[in-house]
């Protein structure tokens, strides 16, 4: 059966992104700001700036700023209440790991020699999760640096555009043997295959985090999963290119 003529759970087709908007400004005293729906996903990413850089970098009298990224999800974004990482005295593992990777692909976008001495912080927060928090959250987080680095650039506190180029994520999968784009929970909770792309404007990777969780998946499938993924990443980037231009 092909992509076009396969119907998910959602009325989706195999090949079809969840809808997608974009709701900029929504946290007024972040320099840059937006929440991201994806289908029933929601996340709210802001850009903070301070005009420090860490500790380690001074030690190491390293050039320009950084970038860094924290991801939360709030008690009620799931069915079942999930705690705050503060009751617990620790972040999860989980997060961690998302919060790092959230940092690492942004930072890969950008040149930090360009940022000065001062540091950018993107505070992702799931509202509600359906599945993909993190690709979400990396496809918003880059909107949120992207609208502060232009009001610096306004402001006339940078020189140059820092940025090289954009990035967005999508997650693939493989549920009942069918190769999907963009995975609800339900699927996700389900597929044989489950896998996160990250890749720039330049349909260059940043990231592939790809797992079989029943079984194994061959070369061919995995072709068609990554082929998948950089069709969806492009109808993102062109959304991301819409909001971050369009008035308010």
């Amino acid at each position: 059966m092909s992509l076009n003529q396969l119907i998910r759970v959602d009325g989706r087709k195999g090949n079809d992104l969840r809808e997608i908007s974009f709701v900029k400004g929504i946290a007024p005293h972040a320099l840059g700001s937006v929440l991201i729906r994806c289908g029933n996903t929601q996340v709210l990413c802001a850009a903070t700036v301070e005009e420090s850089i860490p500790r380690w970098m001074k030690e190491q009298g390293s050039e320009g700023g950084w970038i860094t990224a924290e991801y939360s999800m709030l008690p009620y974004s799931t069915i079942q209440r999930k705690s705050r990482d503060i009751s617990r005295g620790k972040i999860d593992g989980r997060s961690q790991e998302i919060q790092r990777l959230i940092g690492r692909v942004l930072r890969s976008a950008v040149d930090l020699k360009l940022l000065g001495q001062r540091s950018i912080y993107i505070d992702c927060d799931v509202i509600q999760a359906d599945g993909g928090t993190r690709t979400a959250s990396i496809t918003g987080g880059f909107v949120a640096l992207r609208l502060a680095l232009d009001k610096l650039l306004t402001e006339k506190k940078l020189e140059k555009d820092p940025v090289f180029k954009s990035v967005a994520a999508v997650s693939v999968g493989i549920v009942n043997g069918e190769v999907l784009l963009d995975l609800n929970y339900q699927e996700d909770s389900i597929a044989e295959v489950d896998m996160n792309v990250v890749m720039t404007s330049d349909d260059e990777f940043c990231e592939i985090q790809g797992t079989a969780e029943k079984g194994f998946f061959t070369s061919q499938q995995l072709q068609k999963l990554i082929t998948l993924a950089q069709g969806g990443i492009k109808k993102l980037i062109n959304l991301q290119n819409q909001i971050i231009s369009s008035e308010g």
